[in-house]
């Protein structure tokens, strides 16, 4: 291609943007065809030429070039309309390579058809599990659409289906959409969103981890780089706010939450608050362990009320991270807090193949803390109620095999129970892609 067509089809990319242009370059007249759209663009800091004074419009253009006209584009998207900013995404798709080789990070690459984006990513997993409970081999697909509405608004849902591969009977052979919410940006910094949508809390993914489901309410958010600021108000899904063993069915209980957090560059400090708006009562009937023993979770009619705070900081290629939860109102029957401290090294980046991470954590959970769902792929946590304490490490880690295709892997050893038998140790291997 042309150097001086594409520069004419970056101008229509402009279209609107301010700028005052004026003859920058000396073999570019002003009886030139394109004269206007160089001109502008170059006022705009979109093009540059060559330290002769020339712009050479009519040598063929090199994919580098046309991906820094792109990545100049990028910085300039916040004044793009909705239909300018899909034929952008389009080119930063097609340039990601060269892009990244620049140092540009191109986010939501999905595939694209009109004002609908469509992703989706699919999981083959094997479960070895602890409490006696049978292992599993089990597979997931999901698929998100969004729609973008207009440049402040879109809608967005998730398309879930899984199967249980060593039991026909178990698979619920339906597709069902877990998400389902509408989203609006007032400026760069301020959202809100109305609908069924995730949630999570904490800044691992463990006991207090989103749940499949998220949550049906609204929330509005404020993020400006280092700040970010969130409450909200609704239901959880699921058994997700569920408290092994509670008879209240949290699920069904309005809950009001915040978050926080702030990035200092050295270290980033997070702290949530989850607020249950009905009591919970009294337990009669709870898990089984494997020793035969019922799990009972008594809040004797208390509203839990849970309080935490989690750091990251760090350290070239490690992580050091830690996080602490308290519910504030549980009676003393229950053990009220949880606290996880862990180290992790690298990072799996699902687009540069052989990249990986691997992290150990040790993890102290109470039976009043742990809310009934998490992001560990392994079911240690199940023996949080019937334990009352569940103290246990953690070792998890993922490899990028190739281009958008990670093996991930969970190990949890070593748990100890205040009451009853220690569980045993259970692990889980996966595959994973995303497209």
């Amino acid at each position: 291609m042309k150097k001086i067509l594409a520069i004419a089809a970056a101008a229509a990319l402009t279209a609107g943007v301010s700028a005052f242009a004026a003859n920058p370059f000396s073999d570019v007249s002003t009886d030139d065809w394109a004269y206007q759209a160089v001109s502008d663009l170059s006022d705009q800091g979109v093009v540059e030429g060559y330290p002769d004074g020339t712009f050479k419009g009519e040598r063929n253009i090199t994919r580098y070039e046309l991906a820094q006209i792109i990545a100049r584009l990028m910085a300039k998207e916040d004044q793009l309309n909705a239909e300018q900013r899909a034929t952008l995404d389009k080119l930063a798709g097609e340039y990601a390579d060269e892009l990244a080789n620049l140092g540009v990070r191109v986010s939501n690459l999905e595939k694209k058809v009109g004002n609908i984006y469509w992703s989706g990513d699919a999981r083959m997993r094997y479960q070895s599990k602890s409490l006696d409970q049978k292992d599993g081999w089990n597979g997931r697909m999901r698929i998100n659409v969004k729609g973008q509405v207009n440049d402040s608004t879109y809608v967005q849902g998730r398309f879930d289906n899984e199967m249980d591969f060593q039991n026909n009977a178990a698979d619920k052979n339906d597709t069902t959409m877990d998400q389902l919410y509408v989203n609006h940006n007032f400026g760069k910094d301020v959202s809100v969103r109305l609908g069924r949508q995730p949630i999570s809390f904490g800044d691992q993914a463990g006991w207090l981890n989103n749940g499949h489901d998220g949550y049906d309410g609204g929330q509005i958010a404020y993020n400006n780089g280092k700040l970010s600021l969130t409450t909200g108000y609704g239901q959880f899904n699921s058994t997700y706010g569920d408290f092994k063993g509670d008879a209240n069915d949290s699920n069904k209980s309005d809950f009001y939450f915040a978050r926080g957090a702030y990035d200092f560059n050295f270290a980033k400090l997070g702290v949530d608050y989850i607020s249950f708006q009905d009591k919970h009562n009294v337990v009669e009937e709870g898990k089984i362990d494997a020793a035969g023993t019922k799990g009972k979770v008594n809040f004797e009619g208390t509203k839990p009320e849970l309080l935490g705070v989690n750091l990251n900081i760090p350290v070239q290629q490690f992580n050091v991270f830690g996080e602490y939860w308290k519910n504030t109102t549980a009676p003393s029957a229950l053990e009220d807090t949880a606290w996880n401290a862990g180290l992790s090294y690298g990072a799996a980046n699902w687009k540069k193949p052989g990249t990986w991470d691997l992290s150990v954590a040790y993890n102290s959970v109470g039976d009043g803390v742990y809310l009934g769902a998490s992001g560990w792929q392994t079911n240690i946590l199940d023996a949080v109620a019937p334990a009352h304490q569940l103290k246990f490490w953690n070792a998890m880690g993922d490899v990028t095999l190739a281009k958008n295709v990670q093996l991930h892997a969970e190990y949890a050893f070593a748990a100890d129970a205040d009451k009853g038998e220690d569980p045993d140790d259970a692990w889980t291997v996966s595959l994973n892609y995303k497209f």
